[in-house]
């Protein structure tokens, strides 16, 4: 029912903005319908599967480093107050910067390729997943690290049998953040400076002003994100199901 009802939203705000474009008669370049996005994605398909491509190995890559790098920091954290008190710091002070900032920085220090998209989004998701993270290890139920206590359990046994299934829930929230977050970064970077992804395709056609391959484009971007939520919630919630 939940995706039934999400499909008929959809339907209605099609409606909404096909009736729109034909009420004001808006120029084409400026607004075009969504009648004419489609069979310009249509006309379009393999140019922007091209491109979809090269946002999905980057945001994938992204994903895949970000969740590493995250999980890494929070169990560090949690299990050392000396990396809270060096660690925090930065990682609130990186968060910050707006991310624009140092878009053009990575794209100068790692090229134009894979890995400056890379970077840009796996400094976006970074902070969501070891913030959600560690917070879900600080918050172990104290019942639990009771019953350790008195029946002599180590702290890494502690860390890999009690904190780490109780922090699994706060991990998902993260990773379904990060799912969302993960391509905006991605984009970010092709806008800076690239040769290939979707980001890179917008440009372009706004600067032909093909303002309907710009829609398409972007409403592909829409939907390969909306699939990547999806996907990682329903991983997350398989997760956290075979952990309990």
């Amino acid at each position: 029912m939940k995706y039934l009802s999400g499909f008929f939203a959809v339907l209605f705000g099609l409606a909404v903005w096909q009736a729109f474009v034909e009420l004001t008669g808006l120029p084409k370049f400026i607004l075009p319908g969504p009648v004419r996005v489609a069979d310009t994605w249509w006309q379009n398909r393999w140019l922007i599967a091209e491109h979809a491509w090269a946002t999905a190995v980057e945001v994938v890559v992204a994903l895949l480093c970000g969740t590493a790098l995250g999980v890494a920091t929070a169990l560090q954290l949690a299990s050392s107050r000396i990396a809270r008190m060096l660690v925090q710091p930065v990682l609130v002070f990186s968060q910050s910067l707006p991310v624009f900032v140092l878009a053009p920085l990575l794209t100068l220090w790692l090229g134009y390729g894979l890995w400056s998209k890379v970077a840009m989004a796996v400094l976006i998701i970074y902070f969501p997943i070891t913030s959600s993270f560690f917070d879900g290890l600080m918050r172990t139920p104290s019942g639990y690290l009771d019953l350790a206590r008195v029946m002599q359990i180590g702290p890494k046994a502690v860390l890999w049998h009690i904190r780490i299934p109780a922090a699994l829930p706060s991990l998902a929230t993260g990773l379904r953040l990060a799912a969302i977050y993960a391509p905006i970064g991605a984009v970010i970077g092709e806008w800076v400076g690239s040769a290939q992804g979707l980001g890179y395709l917008m440009l372009l056609a706004n600067g032909r002003a093909k303002t309907d391959l710009m829609f398409a484009a972007m409403l592909t971007l829409g939907v390969f994100s909306i699939t990547l939520h999806l996907i990682a919630h329903h991983a997350t919630a398989r997760l956290i199901g075979e952990s309990r």
